[in-house]
């Protein structure tokens, strides 16, 4: 078992629980590979020249290296000794993530390829190495600097400017191994039914056994509330069905998050258990009703404020697993009840933590990156890649009842014309591989600008008007079924026309507020201090623009919420609420009670 001296000790998917498993973070061998030409320069086969801190990314000020320059491949190494009470198990080698080709070995034998910075993947060793024996677990991962790829806001240029920040390469989550039996579970899929008082399960399996059953135990603070069994000799993901009385009935919401605990058992034909996990889940249901968006049938005006989830020191990575839950201390404080987890695939601790806080999120991809110039009809070519890595995110993240909206792609400005494109093919692509992948919440195809599916269950737009009476004229359409929809500066559009969705600004604010630079406009470095708009001269002007725009939002009965941007600063970007540092900037009573006023939408119907 991994101990506190291990940095970010704590078990990494908290919603699928073994009990045995070997936290992999801390030292390992490490060498930059600038050519991508190590494994020709024999890299697999010798020890590393360096030492980093996993798993903190090289660029960051926690990993030890602190290299910020383009890293074209990195290489990892480390033995492991598989512990002796795992005989009889396959081990499996997990990453949370690693950005952004990666290819393992483990004693040079290659187990594992995976595309994709944000998302998880894993590796069977297989035969490789028995308990109780050393294995070498070998590394690299290639993170080129042209080309579309899903990137988020890494900078694609060498320094840090407007919202771009620091590149992140190689592993950035938390890397362990776990032993299963060679017939064992796999992650659940848990299904709210709140119009039924259930819970339905989907229970995946490695492979089925003559005789073996799967059971599933709900229990909550009273005791045992229900439990289903099913063979697991016939269907490859057995179904179970767990009601929950009326006497026990509990919907999880802001007010009263409550979780369920629930205990997943494989069983042979004997009775035995011979794989388990723990895991919860809340009982709470996503809905449409006309423009609102309803929350166990009510409309809950969504408070939401942007999060990048990024930090000083560790970058995408947080320094601690108390730096998570304190993000979203912070977000609650400032009266925010949710937030869009922006241009990245949040760890699914985050998650964890939001589901037992109560906290609103709606899950992202990081897509940002497939902008390639050129035609300004044909400049956004995401790839299939996309779509994969995507759909790993909605099977990680499906059964989390904080998640109460997908957004697979953000701000793809392109015109719309006569042409179909990649871009059109790639966001039909993700938002149906999306209602697929889960009909229990709403999806919007892309937030803000390019809204390329015409069904998309949401509409939206950016706008970062910072005069609150100008912003009320541009938002003043929804009443008529004309919104305020993003278009190119020549007035082209982006998008399929608006079709009476459900509509909230994604990204407003911004408004630009650094303490430490003087009043004086003349000779602003917006390299070092950047913003929306105007910079406010003091912290009165900031409130009187926040509560006027916020206001403009609140008060109308047609949108169903907004997301300010944003939480905190990041680097250059001094718009946040709090500093970058999560140190107070502001008079965050202040902003609370700017937001906490009833929205509109929220009124009860005559």
């Amino acid at each position: 078992m991994p101990t506190h001296s291990v940095p970010r000790p704590e078990y990494p998917r908290p919603q699928f629980v073994r009990r045995d498993w070997l936290n992999l973070n801390g030292a390992w061998q490490f060498e930059t590979d600038r050519g991508d030409s190590g494994l020709e320069r024999g890299l697999l086969d010798r020890e590393l020249r360096e030492e980093i801190l996993v798993p903190f990314p090289p660029e960051s000020e926690l990993s030890g290296i602190g290299d910020t320059d383009f890293l074209e491949a990195v290489w990892y190494r480390r033995a492991v000794t598989l512990p002796a009470g795992w005989a009889g198990r396959r081990v499996l080698l997990h990453f949370g993530a690693v950005d952004h080709d990666t290819t393992v070995w483990a004693d040079g034998k290659e187990v594992a390829r995976h595309r994709g910075g944000f998302t998880p993947f894993t590796a069977d060793l297989g035969d490789i190495a028995g308990a109780g024996e050393e294995v070498v677990i070998t590394v690299r991962a290639r993170d080129p600097k042209s080309g579309p790829q899903a990137r988020g806001k890494q900078a694609v240029e060498y320094a840090n400017h407007d919202c771009n920040y620091t590149r992140v390469t190689g592993i950035w989550q938390t890397v362990w191994l776990e032993p299963v039996p060679v017939t064992h579970l796999r992650r659940p899929r848990i299904t709210p039914d709140l119009a039924g008082s259930a819970f339905h399960l989907e229970l995946p399996l490695s492979g089925n056994r003559p005789g073996h059953r799967v059971r599933a135990v709900l229990r909550d603070a009273g005791g045992e509330v229900s439990r289903a069994e099913a063979r697991a000799d016939l269907d490859l993901a057995p179904r179970l069905h767990l009601p929950v009385p009326d006497d026990r009935r509990r919907e999880w919401g802001p007010d009263d998050p409550h979780l369920y605990d629930l205990r997943l058992e494989l069983l042979d034909a004997a009775g035995q258990v011979v794989d388990s996990a723990e895991s919860y889940a809340g009982l709470r249901a996503v809905g449409l009703r006309g423009k609102a968006v309803l929350l166990n049938g009510r409309p809950v005006f969504q408070r939401l404020v942007l999060d990048q989830g990024w930090y000083p020191d560790g970058l995408m990575t947080a320094p601690t697993d108390e730096a998570l839950v304190r993000d979203i201390e912070l977000a609650m404080a400032a009266g925010f009840n949710g937030a869009r987890l922006h241009q990245k695939v949040f760890e699914e601790r985050f998650l964890h933590h939001a589901d037992r806080l109560g906290y609103l999120v709606w899950g992202e991809f990081g897509d940002w990156g497939c902008e390639t110039g050129g035609s300004s009809g044909d400049n956004q070519k995401p790839d299939a890649s996309y779509v994969a890595q995507w759909l790993e995110a909605l099977e990680r993240d499906y059964s989390h009842p904080s998640i109460i909206g997908w957004c697979p792609l953000n701000e793809t400005y392109q015109k719309l014309h006569d042409r179909i494109t990649r871009l059109d093919d790639v966001t039909r692509a993700m938002f149906l591989a999306t209602k697929a992948m889960d009909t229990t919440r709403p999806v919007v195809d892309a937030s803000g600008y390019a809204h390329r599916v015409a069904e998309t269950d949401i509409y939206d737009s950016h706008n970062y008007e910072q005069d609150p009476a100008a912003f009320r004229q541009l938002m003043s359409g929804l009443a008529k079924d004309a919104p305020f929809v993003n278009a190119h500066e020549s007035g082209a559009a982006y998008s399929q026309p608006y079709r009476g969705q459900p509509y909230f600004v994604s990204e407003f604010g911004g408004i630009w507020w650094d303490p430490a630079a003087a009043a004086d406009r003349s000779g602003e470095d917006r390299t070092v201090s950047w913003g929306y708009g105007e910079r406010v001269r003091d912290e009165d002007e900031f409130h009187e623009r926040f509560g006027g725009l916020t206001e403009v939002l609140l008060g109308d009965p047609g949108m169903f919420g907004y997301c300010y941007t944003q939480l905190t600063d990041v680097f250059q970007e001094q718009n946040g609420i709090y500093r970058f540092d999560r140190s107070e900037k502001l008079d965050v009573a202040r902003v609370r009670a700017a937001q906490l006023r009833p929205a509109a939408i929220e009124e009860p119907e005559d």
